[in-house]
């Protein structure tokens, strides 16, 4: 390696989620390499930097893969500490994501659950690595992560019978446990009525979307997180699905560039707007249950899921000066 810094060439993914031509950030940054041409009705959406082998990136101009690089020299390429700690691997995978449609209910495995997944189900899940991750939003950007304060959960349940109607049989008890149970028994609730919730009936979905629908009003605005705007928006870009009603049970955050959160193992969330930087461990483990045309394994996300819950201020981490300098973290 003769150089300290080498340049990347990376992976751009077209999934029907991203930003179409030159409105994405992940195509921006692709735009930089000479020879790329950025088609304008194609949709780019993520911008993979890293060494996973479903999007590894190459030395620019060349078709050395940066893993290579590493496997060369370790101790050199990722420093000491960092090379012995993670056997000569580089612990992380760096994408840049631009989200014009929401992406899936989804929740990425702890380890001991990803090694499981992997060794049962190599085809679904890719690697037996977990994948916390943190997101860093490049413009204004909407997503929800994380249970909503119990209190406004149930109080959902009251305001809006279409909701209520699907969790029906798990309501009564959840309420109970809100007012006088202890977290044990809120969280296992909480798990019962997000369980009743995801697995309703495709046709009971449906019947109470379209009550829903008719009755609250839609917004123009894409950065309006109120419930009634999320519900006419998802349904829009995913008609019909049970996810719709997850803005019911989920924190919605709305972020300005520099501001992040982070989602641990086990954690549900899901993109619903905006472009980010996003930095997790080296994996592409996804259980996804929802505003997907992808594979759902509604069993497993239900199962794995930690149900803490909270306000979404306590899931945002706000910026703050670094040091002497003009940059920040």
């Amino acid at each position: 390696m003769s150089s300290s810094i080498i340049r990347l060439a990376c992976n751009v993914n077209n999934y029907h989620w991203g930003k179409h031509g030159l409105h994405s950030k992940a195509a921006q940054f692709a735009a930089t390499n000479p020879g790329v041409t950025i088609d304008d009705s194609q949709t780019y959406a993520e911008l993979w930097m890293g060494t996973h082998p479903s999007g590894p990136s190459k030395v620019f101009g060349t078709e050395t893969a940066l893993s290579s690089i590493i496997e060369q020299n370790p101790e050199q390429a990722l420093g000491v500490q960092v090379s012995r700690k993670f056997d000569g691997q580089l612990p992380f995978l760096f994408k840049v994501l631009s989200i014009e449609k929401a992406l899936s209910i989804q929740a990425h495995p702890d380890k001991t659950l990803a090694q499981k997944l992997y060794a049962e189900r190599p085809a679904v899940y890719k690697d037996g690595n977990h994948k916390p991750e943190m997101s860093i939003a490049l413009t204004d950007f909407v997503a929800m992560s994380g249970f909503r304060p119990l209190e406004e959960i149930a109080a959902f349940i009251g305001e809006y019978p279409e909701f209520g109607a699907l969790v029906k049989e798990s309501a009564e008890a959840f309420l109970s446990a809100v007012e006088t149970g202890d977290d044990a028994e809120k969280r296992k609730q909480l798990r019962a009525l997000f369980a009743e919730l995801m697995n309703a009936r495709a046709e009971d979905v449906q019947q109470q979307l379209d009550v829903l629908l008719a009755r609250v009003s839609p917004a123009s605005d894409p950065l309006d997180i109120s419930a009634n705007a999320l519900v006419h928006r998802l349904n829009m870009e995913y008609p019909g699905d049970v996810g719709v009603f997850c803005v019911f049970m989920l924190n919605v955050l709305r972020l300005v560039p520099g501001d992040a959160f982070f989602m641990g193992p086990n954690d549900p969330h899901a993109y619903i707007f905006g472009d980010c930087i996003e930095c997790m461990a080296t994996s592409d483990n996804v259980v996804r249950a929802g505003l997907t045309p992808k594979l759902r394994d509604v069993p497993v996300l239900v199962d794995m899921l930690t149900y803490d819950y909270g306000t979404p201020e306590g899931k945002l981490l706000r910026p703050v000066p670094f040091a002497e300098t003009r940059h920040s973290l």
